[in-house]
């Protein structure tokens, strides 16, 4: 299907770029950083945002950004509140954090099991909040994200949920079985998070043509300079689906990638040993994926805690989305990076 610039997400009516922000990232800047970040994304085109409560101050740099922009930015925020007390709090934090009476789209946040899904339904549920609010003119549109498409799959079905938010690239692509017709079928807006794989994925413009052709809305890759709000942004200057030599080498990364690699999403944060989780698994994908040992020793040496420091505690593994066995992973990387330095050294 042939690319274009804007669409209207869903049925919601709202006509955003294809390429909207992810604030994530901007969770590592500085205040003064992060604005100056959000509003070059602004400049040069980006319309849609989406943050989140549990960003620790990402809402709150978002609004600070927006303060003074002048122009029409459609706004997405999310909660994992389960209950409706909860919930209502959370909503009316992210109000006051954004510097606005009214968001566009407030989510249900990490619905990663069916239990889940039924406590936030049932009577006192979260989203008799989000309806409140919605009605109360306090929301606009509301939605929902997760990490299994099955689940979230069930939920639309279940709930008249107006926009839906999934991983999606060319590693992940199982929404595309029954969540992605579904969603489309309902006319839900459908919002692409991990689009980059937290940044795992090299390939990225074939990669965000790849998504931009299987039917998604927006992609938000988080962004923390301007660089890659350009780079990602050019992707709609180049329309249309990967070429043949672009796809081979997509599937090739894909295949060397495979599933157990951190998508720097953070929700394993923070770590009871004061570990720098993500930070420590980009280090392990430098050293090895990306062969840049000097790189990846330099700023190993400069961190006050390794991969020695993990206790093996999995209190990251029950937070991961993915079910990352980071303790193994870790336990590993210290073991082969130790060996290969020495080698390397030698």
């Amino acid at each position: 299907m042939p690319l274009r610039e804007k669409t209207y997400l869903g049925d919601t009516g709202l006509l955003v770029h294809r390429v909207g922000l992810g604030g994530i990232p901007i969770q590592r800047l500085q205040m003064g950083d992060a604005v100056q970040l959000v509003v070059a994304a602004l400049e040069r085109g980006i319309d849609f945002i989406d943050t989140a409560r549990g960003y620790t101050d990402s809402e709150q740099k978002i609004g600070r950004a927006l303060d003074s922009w002048p122009g029409r930015v459609v706004l997405a925020t999310k909660s994992m509140a389960r209950s409706r007390e909860d919930m209502a709090r959370d909503i009316e934090t992210s109000l006051e954090n954004l510097r606005i009476d009214s968001v566009d789209i407030y989510q249900y946040h990490n619905v990663s099991s069916l239990e889940q899904l039924d406590q936030i339904l049932r009577p006192g549920g979260a989203v008799e909040a989000l309806t409140h609010a919605r009605d109360s003119g306090m929301i606009g549109h509301l939605g929902i994200t997760g990490h299994k498409p099955w689940i979230l799959k069930e939920a639309i079905r279940r709930f008249p949920f107006e926009t839906v938010q999934f991983p999606f690239n060319i590693i992940e692509t199982s929404a595309r079985g029954e969540l992605l017709p579904s969603a489309r079928e309902r006319g839900l807006g459908t919002i692409c998070m991990k689009p980059i794989a937290g940044g795992a994925i090299r390939n990225v413009i074939p990669n965000l043509r790849f998504i931009l052709t299987s039917g998604i809305d927006v992609a938000i890759p988080g962004m923390d300079d301007v660089d890659q709000v350009e780079e990602n942004l050019s992707v709609l200057t180049k329309l249309g689906p990967p070429g043949e030599r672009e796809m081979e080498a997509l599937l090739k990364e894909r295949d060397e990638l495979g599933d157990g690699f951190c998508r720097r999403c953070e929700y394993c944060m923070p770590c009871p040993q004061g570990l720098n989780i993500s930070f420590l698994h980009l280090i392990g994908a430098y050293y090895f994926r990306y062969g840049l040992k000097e790189w990846a020793m330099g700023r190993l040496e400069g961190l006050s805690k390794g991969y020695s420091h993990c206790i093996q505690c999995g209190e990251c593994v029950k937070k991961c989305p993915y079910d990352l066995d980071t303790p193994g992973i870790f336990r590993t990387l210290d073991h082969r990076i130790s060996r290969d330095w020495k080698e390397h050294r030698s």
